[in-house]
């Protein structure tokens, strides 16, 4: 071989060398890529049960928002067609019970009014001009019908008191609940108005004069206001107590409001804890909703209650005898024979089936995922919103055979039929999620989720980030969140240990329950034997470990910092509590205080619970903190991050302060969110890198 060809021959196998490589080697989450994922929402099935509608939202962020569009495909799945692209979002798309129209919700001149369109997305009208716009509305399933929530002003706010005063600001209340999550009251409660259709005469408030909202402020929306099949009557959900009393309370019940006789009746008196999302079955002899049992306890097991207007006796059928997990999203089938709803199990969200006659519960589908959310689809398959760790939301199709028996349970086939991101991710390499069951101090087992960085390598040490879960009844699940996302915090290199420690549901009601005025007692044991037991993989470097959480997660941190014994090198605490004293007197929603951390610290004997504020360890505290806390967040107040990092500051402990004033609870803009992962990365790096 000539010196010519033996130089090419080289240049060419080199080439070859490093385009194999290359091409082996993908990329990894970044903020940027996060916030270009398409995100679907809501699915709804036409009433011929051909087709479905759904909404993906994308954001912009040099615009800093998004934006929402609607979609429909056939049910069996197939092409997707858009049929909305405005420069405004389009919200709680419905089929009309005809399915001539699809109905939904815009913003026109700046308020949220009703419009409908073709499903084909031609000839968009608007339906509604009302004052004020609308929240949410619902058509009658005879068409008749339609109703409205609508927010009705019904207390003096500061120009009404002081009319010369135009341009004061100011709130005055002489009661509680002058604030709520992240806004201060505006006076105004959301009423439900009812309508003819479609020429939206005879509009009346069924609410007229009660200082209540339904749904329930913050915490649900039109699932909590259902019309019965014949259009007769409407099922709603409210909490009926104003001011100090709704703070305290999670009484809420179920409403029955007869549209000819303009009569209200209250089916779930006897039941004093939450009662919420009324619906009735197809035949109108049965209306399911779900039921806490403990009033205060808002982390209570939600059962399905189902009232027979029949006999007028209601049946709660999740319970320890039935089933020991909360049921959420309840829809009956066409014959009204079973309930359909999603249930949490080992840490995963699963469809499931209740035979009403036989009273028989099973899991319709099982795997690594969450269900969302679902919709019937006929009578014969459900479609459902699922996701997991590794990949965002999709549409999936769960085909089943009736009746209901157990050697279905679990093992439905599950028809993926949108994949909204392929393209995106196509050259993005995602984690390893294992699943580990460990020892705890008290001998019983847990789950753990490990999750292993892209492109992992066993040869190798990695660092290592302990992630302790908010709620503090909220389970670490296969969510593939936003904010919190595990592809993000393990594509920097990171191992993630995600323990599902004591108070976490989908592990029975002793599991969840146990947490409840012991927040420095068992669930810390469990979070330090995950991080030993994981600390001890050779893959893992035992000299370079983190800690990080939101909410209770925050609070976890900050106890951890006074009382970790040289475990971790640096903190990240975002949202969490500090102090409970000054928490207790700041925070809106005192029911869940009062139940979780037994009530006030003036009353006689002292709560034990109190013993457990972090601020009562700071003088242990010497590892590098990083506080982050949004300014509307009226849950847990920013103060409360002002005092860790403060405290941390007057120690002389290395710590970073990151400040959002109108962000809430959570960090949602996607530019902050983008600077966020930003600072969470790179405070991770300086201390463990």
């Amino acid at each position: 071989m000539n010196s010519t060809k033996l130089l090419f021959s080289i240049i060419f196998i080199g080439w070859m060398v490093n385009f194999n490589a290359n091409a082996q080697q993908k990329e990894v989450y970044t903020p940027e890529l996060l916030w270009k994922l398409g995100r679907v929402s809501e699915v709804s099935v036409s009433p011929d049960k051909t087709q479905i509608l759904f909404g993906i939202t994308y954001y912009d962020v040099a615009q800093n928002k998004g934006n929402r569009d609607l979609y429909v495909m056939p049910s069996s799945g197939g092409e997707i067609k858009k049929i909305t692209q405005t420069s405004v979002s389009e919200y709680n798309a419905v089929w009309r019970p005809d399915g001539k129209k699809i109905g939904y919700m815009a913003e026109t001149e700046g308020v949220m009014q009703l419009w409908e369109m073709n499903p084909d997305g031609s000839q968009s009208q608007q339906i509604t001009h009302l004052e004020g716009g609308i929240e949410g509305f619902k058509y009658a399933p005879t068409m008749d019908k339609i109703l409205f929530t609508k927010l009705v002003k019904l207390e003096q706010n500061t120009q009404d008191l002081y009319p010369d005063l135009p341009k004061a600001e100011a709130l005055i209340t002489e009661d509680l609940m002058y604030r709520h999550w992240n806004a201060w009251t505006d006076y105004s409660y959301s009423h439900i108005f009812v309508a003819n259709y479609p020429s939206l005469q005879n509009m009346h408030d069924i609410m007229e004069g009660e200082h209540c909202a339904s749904p329930i402020p913050n915490y649900g929306g039109m699932e909590e206001i259902n019309f019965s099949p014949d259009g007769k009557k409407i099922a709603y959900t409210s909490k009926k107590k104003h001011g100090k009393e709704f703070a305290i309370s999670t009484n809420s019940d179920i409403y029955i409001y007869d549209i000819a006789q303009k009569t209200t009746v209250n089916i779930s008196a006897p039941n004093m804890g939450y009662d919420v999302e009324p619906v009735f079955s197809p035949d109108g002899n049965l209306l399911a909703w779900g039921s806490m049992a403990t009033e205060g306890f808002e982390s209570d097991l939600k059962r399905i209650a189902i009232h027979d207007f029949r006999t007028k006796a209601t049946k709660y059928y999740t319970s320890n005898e039935f089933w020991a997990e909360n049921a959420d999203n309840l829809a009956f089938s066409p014959d009204s024979k079973i309930l359909y709803f999603i249930s949490g199990l080992n840490a995963t969200y699963q469809l499931c089936a209740l035979d009403i006659a036989k009273e028989n519960i099973i899991a319709l589908t099982s795997g690594e995922h969450d269900y969302t959310s679902f919709a019937v689809c006929g009578d014969n398959a459900l479609i459902g919103i699922r996701e997991s760790m590794k990949e965002p939301a999709d549409i999936y199709r769960v085909p089943f055979l009736l009746p209901i028996s157990s050697s279905i349970s679990g093992n439905r086939p599950q028809l993926r039929l949108t994949n909204i991101n392929k393209d995106l991710l196509s050259n993005v390499a995602s984690i390893d999620v294992k699943t580990k069951w460990i020892t705890t101090t008290d001998g019983k087992k847990m789950l753990v989720w490990v999750i292993l960085p892209p492109n992992f390598d066993a040869n190798k040490k990695y660092p290592a980030v302990l992630y302790c879960q908010g709620g503090p009844q909220s389970a670490v699940s296969q969510f593939f969140s936003y904010r919190w996302n595990f592809q993000m915090m393990a594509a920097h290199g990171y191992v993630i240990v995600a323990p599902n420690r004591r108070g976490l549901p989908t592990f029975g009601r002793q599991w969840n329950d146990q947490i409840s005025l012991d927040y420095g007692g068992q669930n810390m044991k469990d979070y330090l034997s995950a991080i030993d037991t994981i600390a001890k993989e050779p893959y893992v470097d035992e000299t370079k470990i983190g800690c990080v959480g939101a909410s209770y997660g925050g609070f976890s941190v900050y106890w951890l910092a006074g009382n970790h014994n040289k475990r971790f090198k640096c903190f990240i605490a975002h949202c969490g509590m500090f102090n409970f004293k000054s928490w207790y007197a700041t925070t809106e929603e005192l029911f869940f205080a009062n139940h979780d951390i037994g009530g006030t610290y003036w009353q006689t004997p002292t709560p034990k619970s109190y013993d457990f504020s972090p601020n009562n360890f700071v003088g242990n505290w010497d590892t590098p903190i990083l506080v982050i806390h949004g300014g509307n967040d009226f849950r847990i107040p920013y103060t409360e991050g002002m005092q860790a990092y403060n405290i941390a500051q007057i120690k002389g402990i290395p710590s970073r302060f990151l400040f959002f004033p109108r962000e809430t609870h959570f960090v949602l803009k996607p530019q902050n969110s983008i600077l966020w992962h930003r600072e969470f990365v790179n405070w991770l790096d300086r201390w463990l890198k």
